[in-house]
């Protein structure tokens, strides 16, 4: 058991719990659509969604999916004992559908030339993991 106390007053890192059935259906390869529609608060379904409109130069759809992703990621953060700050790591797998969704949501952002709130969410993703910062902004 660890006594350690962070003197920096960090928060503890926030940790998603995670959604077995919902993460079946993406490992089995079902539609990310399908899997939104049964599972509507799994954020990684939403940041697939807003991946595949990036990647087929819709961002407008893909700003709505990735800001799907982004609220219900919110929510789920919050019952998980978030209080808006702290680190939410990319290497807890659960995490990694708010992650994505938060990078979608910039590059999207930035697709639609909204500056502001792209750099906002460049800004929250490397502050709650900078390894998914690394990662997702390429």
């Amino acid at each position: 058991m660890s006594t350690h106390t962070n003197l920096l007053g960090e928060p503890p890192a926030t940790l998603l719990p995670a959604d077995e059935a919902a993460e079946a259906l993406v490992a089995s390869g079902t539609p990310a659509v399908e899997i939104a529609a049964q599972y509507p608060a799994f954020p990684l379904a939403w940041a697939l969604l807003a991946e595949e409109a990036l990647k087929a130069d819709r961002p407008v759809e893909a700003y709505a999916y990735a800001r799907t992703g982004y609220h219900r990621s919110l929510d789920a953060l919050r019952r998980s004992g978030w209080k808006g700050h702290g680190p939410v790591p990319w290497s807890h797998e659960p995490n990694r559908g708010f992650l994505r969704a938060l990078a979608a949501l910039a590059k999207a952002a930035g697709d639609i030339e909204e500056t502001p709130e792209e750099q906002r969410c460049w800004t929250f993703l490397q502050e709650s993991s900078e390894e998914a910062y690394e990662e997702l902004k390429k």
